[in-house]
């Protein structure tokens, strides 16, 4: 039971952390309003890393159903824990966003965009044309798969003690280049779980919770966690 509650506390964290810099940066008479994408993938990155940090050893920290189903597709995980991980993760999400909401109570009422609080919870489209959304989606889980896959395969002390550093730093770069078509969900559970949150709360003057788009940050990261998976092991026979 330790490992599904770590992934519960661990994509909390990822939430709470991350969507919690969108907060800052888009809500009105925030001490961080207006300080832009840099400040937000910084900030996603930094959340990444403490969350790997913090239950990395207990579960594996993989905090995104897109990693569990891809490491389980490529025979890397058991798929009979994957049902309990994906769970954990999709209610630490919702759990993450509701703390958020709470940590930045005062200023709901006072932002008028709809969108903006929405995109606190969930991504938006910079241009909304779903097939390229979801490419977009795609290619950025592919990157992340491959790539936490390539840095857990360092093994030294010195090297494993820095990997949940590398984690977020490879997040972060996959926000400064790739992030700016979707706001790079690359997650299903950060994406779905907030979402459910934005439904559910009652957010001063909020609009809907955009379901029309909400399968593309679902089914975009599958797909690029599986292909990101599979590929490595076939490539490096891992």
């Amino acid at each position: 039971m330790k490992p599904v509650v770590a992934e519960f506390v661990g994509t909390m964290l990822l939430v709470l952390l991350g969507d919690g810099v969108v907060a800052g940066v888009l809500l009105n008479k925030s001490k961080a309003q207006n300080s832009g994408w840099i400040v937000i993938t910084t900030g996603w990155g930094l959340a990444v890393a403490l969350a790997v940090y913090t239950v990395g050893p207990i579960s594996g920290a993989h905090i995104n159903p897109a990693v569990t189903i891809g490491l389980a597709v490529a025979g890397k995980f058991a798929w009979s824990q994957a049902g309990g991980y994906v769970a954990a993760q999709l209610l630490g999400g919702i759990a993450g966003a509701v703390l958020v909401w709470l940590a930045y109570l005062a200023h709901w009422s006072g932002t008028e965009e709809k969108e903006s609080k929405l995109l606190i919870f969930c991504t938006v489209p910079a241009i909304r044309r779903l097939p390229a959304n979801f490419l977009t989606e795609v290619i950025g889980t592919f990157t992340l798969m491959f790539g936490v896959m390539a840095l857990s395969a360092y093994k030294p002390s010195a090297q494993s003690g820095l990997t949940p550093l590398l984690v977020g730093i490879l997040v972060w770069s996959i926000g400064l280049s790739l992030g700016g078509p979707t706001g790079y969900a690359i997650n299903p559970a950060r994406d779905l779980g907030p979402r459910i949150a934005h439904a559910l709360l009652p957010i001063a003057g909020k609009g809907d919770s955009d379901w029309s788009y909400s399968w593309v940050p679902i089914f975009g990261p599958l797909a690029g966690g599986i292909l990101g998976a599979v590929s490595y092991v076939l490539l490096f026979k891992s």
